[in-house]
């Protein structure tokens, strides 16, 4: 009998095959995820105009922070759950769940209250315009009530792929990308009923499409009894243990941090962009736009090789780990590679939606793409190995590796030059940085002694306390 819901058994089967198959809603819920704030960010420019939109940049600048922060603790509690998933211990996968969501459940009360309350010191912090102020203020302070259903739905996918379902969490991805992008014209122009919000109705579509798709996701998951769930004397694991809590905190505050990494990246790049012009800002801001695209088949397949290798190393199926990432790499350079070939067929093209009749920016963002798109087959690479290290808890050697890829080198390279190459310095920093990390990520993968493992003791300590509390470990697998 197969597995209930969309779970796969992800240490058995046909690796390539199993691989894609679990990658592939991955990816859709990553083009869901931007499509729904593209025509989201339409919709309030169109109705509400450029003060509007600024006002959502400035609080979006924020969320992204406050996701990245969580992030890590969802990426560590997912590797957990996937290791002791591929012990057949489910009864220990629930224990992480249960301490990994006690926790989520404290940082989002806390996001509320002092979200509510710092909203107009972080505005100002930010240097937020007067005249977007207010706008700002309004939309932010709903947002931040928004957050807490959205950081438990996270959770509750990220565990899903953790035990090898990644259709589920599409299936409720869609469904609140669709309401909110439905409920944002009717509640920001007030459509039938409805007062006219303005700019708050754009978050409040939001708050009541993250409620709706995490009630329905639970409803889901209890009806179903997926793994992920927790009943009786199970909801005592929301009190967690000071060992997986530690794990949970150590391992994820430095993938959370690669976010954080990132972000300061961009903006410093941004600075040195910004010095040569009007129509270059808005060339890279069209070419930004390509590559937000152009990476999501790399960060699928990562997802999914961290998955997937997690559940394989709890198995101690090693040798399926290293096929699983050399599979991963195949299909990053499959995937990220057609795109990148079809992108730059038909850039000009897909350019002009963002740029219009602006000659000259359109010539701009051509040699930028030309220049640095193919550089992301590079970053695929770092992406799948950095993956699969990740999964057995080595998380500190892939934040060094990208932190000197970002400055040092990408940086650092890109100011140098710029007075001899002006803005093309900018432009082969890209390819340079990705370069430089895929080198240092294949020298980590082979000689970084990742292998040796931080996480199997926690799972160790999960085992030894269910059986001084007399609770049964290493069941198999429930099938409905």
């Amino acid at each position: 009998m197969s597995p209930p819901g969309g779970r796969r058994d992800l240490t058995a089967g046909p690796i390539g095959k199993t691989l894609l198959l679990f990658a592939l809603p991955t990816l859709g819920s990553s083009v869901l995820q931007s499509l729904n704030g593209s025509i989201n960010a339409i919709w309030i420019g169109q109705f509400l105009g450029a003060r509007a939109l600024a006002a959502t940049t400035n609080a979006n600048i924020i969320m992204f922070l406050l996701v990245a922060a969580t992030f890590g603790f969802g990426m560590a509690a997912t590797i957990l759950i996937g290791q002791n998933m591929g012990r057949r211990d489910v009864d220990a996968a629930r224990r992480v769940l249960g301490s990994a969501l006690g926790l989520f459940v404290v940082i989002s009360v806390a996001t509320v209250f002092v979200g509510w309350l710092a909203a107009p010191a972080i505005l100002r912090a930010l240097a937020t315009p007067a005249e977007v102020y207010p706008l700002a203020l309004a939309y932010l302070r709903i947002i931040f009530i928004a957050m807490p259903p959205g950081f438990i739905s996270v959770l509750f996918t990220m565990a899903l792929r953790g035990v090898g379902d990644s259709i589920t969490p599409l299936k409720f991805m869609a469904l609140g990308s669709v309401l909110d992008v439905a409920l944002n014209p009717v509640f920001i122009l007030g459509l039938g009923p409805i007062p006219a919000l303005g700019i708050q109705g754009s978050a409040v579509a939001t708050l009541i499409a993250n409620s709706a798709s995490l009630i329905g996701l639970i409803g889901f998951i209890y009806a179903r009894d997926l793994v992920v769930r927790l009943r009786g004397a199970e909801w005592r694991y929301l009190l967690p243990s000071g060992g997986l809590l530690k794990t949970i905190v150590v391992k994820g505050f430095p993938m959370g941090l690669q976010m954080l990494v990132v972000s300061t990246s961009a903006l410093a790049m941004m600075g040195l962009v910004n010095r040569h012009g009007t129509a270059t800002t808005a060339a890279y801001g069209a070419a930004n736009q390509l590559w937000t695209y152009i990476q999501m088949p790399a960060m699928a397949v990562g997802a999914a090789v961290s998955a997937m290798a997690a559940q394989n190393i709890g198995a101690g199926q090693w040798d399926r780990v290293d096929h699983i990432t050399r599979a991963g790499l195949r299909m990053n350079l499959l995937l990220t590679g057609a795109l990148v070939l079809i992108v730059t067929l038909l850039d000009r093209h897909v350019l002009w939606l963002f740029l219009g009749s602006a000659p000259a920016a359109i010539d701009i963002a051509t040699r930028i793409n030309l220049i640095a798109g193919w550089s992301f087959i590079l970053f695929g690479v770092s992406m799948v190995l950095a993956a699969t290290v990740r999964a057995n808890g080595a998380v500190v050697g892939p934040l060094v590796i990208l932190a000197i890829a970002m400055f040092p080198i990408r940086f650092g390279l890109a100011y140098a030059l710029s007075p001899s190459l002006g803005a093309d310095a900018i432009w082969w920093s890209f390819p340079a940085g990705s370069l430089a990390s895929m080198l240092m990520t294949i020298g980590f993968y082979r000689h970084g002694g990742w292998r040796k493992g931080q996480l199997a003791s926690q799972a160790d300590d999960c085992h030894e306390q269910a059986l001084a509390e007399g609770q049964p470990t290493n069941k198999a697998m429930p099938v409905g």
